[in-house]
């Protein structure tokens, strides 16, 4: 599957897409987060790192622009950075911070606001769209790789039920 759109009715569509998501996902992977503020990025996020395992809080990496989680996955630790590039006045900012070493083989890279820093961020394996619809949000899961395609293709997710 490349292609994935759903409506969540609430915000526990939300936390199940997210839930569904971390069963799918494999180390290596990058997806990018488009939306507007409010969107539920962040809560899509937190969602998956607690259903990875993470048991503390989620913070939207705003200010820090990258938040580490060390997560346990298949019996190895594997890292989880969620960045948040809102506030980066540039794309050179996301370079000088040395944040592409994080885009390997053995970590999960999940990007709020890629445009941001497209010009000097790798090409995401999965880029998903959210946005609000009355009480509600759309989602768009969209595969750009054959990692995306199969992380697509291990999504288990039947939206409100």
């Amino acid at each position: 599957m490349q292609h994935f759109t759903a409506h969540l009715h609430e915000e526990a569509g939300t936390i199940a897409l997210g839930a569904a998501l971390a069963r799918a996902v494999q180390p290596g992977l990058t997806i990018y987060l488009h939306g507007d503020l409010g969107a539920g990025k962040t809560a899509l996020t937190r969602a998956m790192l607690h259903a990875m395992g993470h048991d503390g809080h989620v913070k939207s990496p705003t200010y820090t622009l990258a938040e580490p989680y060390a997560i346990e996955f298949d019996g190895l630790t594997v890292n989880v950075i969620h960045f948040d590039l809102y506030r980066m006045a540039s794309a050179e900012e996301f370079l000088d911070a040395g944040f592409r070493e994080y885009f390997n083989h053995q970590t999960i890279c999940i990007v709020e606001w890629p445009e941001k820093a497209e010009t000097v961020l790798p090409p995401p394996d999965i880029n998903i769209s959210l946005s609000v619809a009355g009480e509600g949000r759309d989602v768009e899961l969209q595969a750009s790789s054959e990692q995306g395609v199969e992380c697509l293709n291990r999504l288990k997710f039947a939206p409100n039920l």
